[in-house]
């Protein structure tokens, strides 16, 4: 299953990339590379994930304190946020949340 990024998304995973990057080079490597084993589990298994609100669905990251909201379209994923789990958790709300 084919996997977009909202823009915000996007932006949003770049800037926590580069966060923890600035604190070591390695750290940031592991948030990248969680990330995208957390795409390959959607990938295979998209509604195994729980719903977060109005049938948009929340998957945690094991290592870091992120959790990536998503839309299960036809043909793709939605990521609609990048979230860190303590700060403004309801943010994204306003976000369009498919295609």
């Amino acid at each position: 299953m084919h996997v977009v990024f909202s823009p915000e998304a996007a932006a949003e995973f770049a800037d926590a990339e580069r966060h923890y990057t600035a604190e070591a080079s390695a750290v940031g490597a592991a948030f990248r590379d969680e990330v995208r084993s957390a795409l390959a589990r959607l990938r295979n298994w998209p509604l195994a994930a729980p719903i977060e609100r109005d049938g948009i669905r929340r998957l945690l990251l094991s290592r870091f304190p992120y959790k990536m909201l998503y839309s299960v379209e036809p043909e793709l994923l939605y990521i609609i946020a990048v979230a860190h789990q303590h700060r403004a958790p309801d943010y994204w709300l306003g976000r369009k949340v498919n295609p």
